[in-house]
């Protein structure tokens, strides 16, 4: 190693997840250890605690390069376009998941790094059973961003079995953060909501007010990525991916936790072609597996999450000025 410890590479590093799993591996590993990088150089900005090269992570030769030139052991690979945005152009969808996964995966036979990659409640589908959701339910996803996770679960499983590669993987359900803005995806409206109460206005969500999905408040999320790429490889008995639990909730627990906060602050109900998406997701999660094989358990509860957004978004400009 250059640095004598991990050298961690992180694609699609400018997305929700992408710019809070950075902030924690540069704490954890040191600034010199991680190279962040997306297609977007603006992505730049936003990730001045480290180091940062811009990078299309379908170009094989550029991502080569920098495997071999910074001696990576650990890749974590977050590029994808995310469920609502992906029913928009589902081709491209499929085409950018599912390459930059296949590619990643290869170069991890070749190279021998220790990967991640990120999977998601839409890998189940309305014929799932959506209550306490098993980690082998029956899936049939209903979104190309379900289906591109689906398959690219069982290249992951494939990859393992065949070549050894030790790639591991959480479904995750919605993320909240406060530090990170929305990047497309179906469960967003939990993250607006926030914006739009301290900014005095009215939210107009686009899920129905009793649509209850699994959630998971992005400190979870982190912990759960960090202490699953450190788990024992003997412990792992999941090569897929590994269901986790956080809290399940609907817009209007939600919506009614935040107005014990701002007594005025006003909901409307407006579901479009998103409630569609929502309507096929389990509404809770069976997380046991992950629980018994590397010891998995959220800190964060509904309560916990409302505080702590409110306290950290408080008076900041992008909370005044976010969706203006």
């Amino acid at each position: 190693m250059i640095n004598g410890g991990e050298n961690i590479l992180i694609t699609g590093a400018g997305g929700q997840l992408g710019v809070e799993l950075t902030r924690a591996l540069v704490d954890k590993y040191g600034r010199d250890a991680v190279l962040a990088t997306d297609i977007n150089p603006k992505t730049r900005s936003r990730l001045e605690f480290s180091r940062f090269k811009t990078l299309n992570v379908l170009d094989k030769t550029e991502l080569t390069n920098i495997l071999e030139q910074e001696n990576i052991s650990r890749v974590y690979h977050l590029a994808a376009i995310l469920s609502a945005n992906g029913e928009n152009d589902p081709l491209n969808t499929w085409d950018i998941n599912m390459r930059s996964l296949l590619l990643v995966l290869e170069l991890s036979r070749l190279f021998r790094f220790k990967l991640f990659w990120p999977s998601s409640i839409a890998v189940f589908g309305v014929d799932s059973q959506l209550v306490n959701t098993p980690q082998n339910a029956w899936a049939v996803p209903g979104t190309v961003y379900g289906i591109s996770k689906q398959a690219g679960e069982n290249w992951c499983n494939y990859y393992h079995n065949k070549y050894g590669v030790d790639v591991r993987s959480v479904r995750y359900p919605g993320l909240i953060g406060y530090n990170s803005l929305p990047g497309g995806g179906t469960t967003d409206y939990a993250v607006d909501i926030f914006h739009k109460a301290l900014c005095k206005e009215k939210f107009s969500c686009f899920l129905s007010s009793g649509r209850t999905l699994p959630m998971m408040y992005m400190p979870d999320a982190i912990r759960a990525t960090l202490e699953l790429m450190d788990a024992p490889e003997d412990k792992l008995s999941i090569r897929t991916s590994y269901n986790i639990a956080g809290v399940s909730f609907s817009p209007s627990d939600i919506s009614d936790r935040i107005k014990s906060y701002f007594p005025s602050f006003r909901v409307e109900y407006n579901p479009d072609e998103r409630e569609g998406i929502a309507r096929t997701w389990p509404q809770s999660i069976d997380d046991s597996t992950a629980r018994s094989d590397w010891n998995w358990k959220p800190e964060f509860h509904l309560d916990d999450i409302v505080s702590d957004m409110i306290g950290n978004l408080s008076g900041t400009a992008e909370s005044r000025s976010f969706f203006n």
